[in-house]
């Protein structure tokens, strides 16, 4: 049962990934823009110059604005990770009771630890 929670929460992780791509390109995009932008507004030594960066700045950053979504399916690749490691959790949890209940097992790590003194 819990493996089928992971998988319903895993694929409506992916759905709502797939769906907000598109914002999170245009997010990336323009948090790059800004980036430049404000390098050259710092730079730049003329007044029209400055107010003229200012202005494109405010626009990409009404833009970026724009792509908030992204941050929603930046949560859920974040839970898509989750997910995926929890799923693999469960597989080396069994694995390793098998192998600390093998009485043979105990013996050899016991025999090595005993050859390395």
């Amino acid at each position: 049962m819990k493996k089928f929670g992971l998988l319903v929460a895993g694929g409506i992780a992916a759905l709502i990934l797939l769906s907000t791509i598109g914002p999170m390109v245009g997010l990336a995009v323009s948090v790059v823009l800004l980036y430049f932008i404000f390098k050259q507004f710092l730079k730049t030594e003329s007044t029209g110059a400055k107010i003229g960066l200012g202005f494109i700045g405010f626009i990409v950053l009404i833009a970026s604005i724009h792509n908030a979504p992204a941050i929603i399916g930046v949560a859920a690749a974040y839970v898509l990770y989750l997910v995926y490691k929890k799923w693999n959790e469960n597989k080396h949890k069994h694995t390793k009771i098998k192998e600390d209940s093998d009485p043979f097992a105990n013996f050899e790590k016991q025999w090595n630890e005993i050859k390395n003194y």
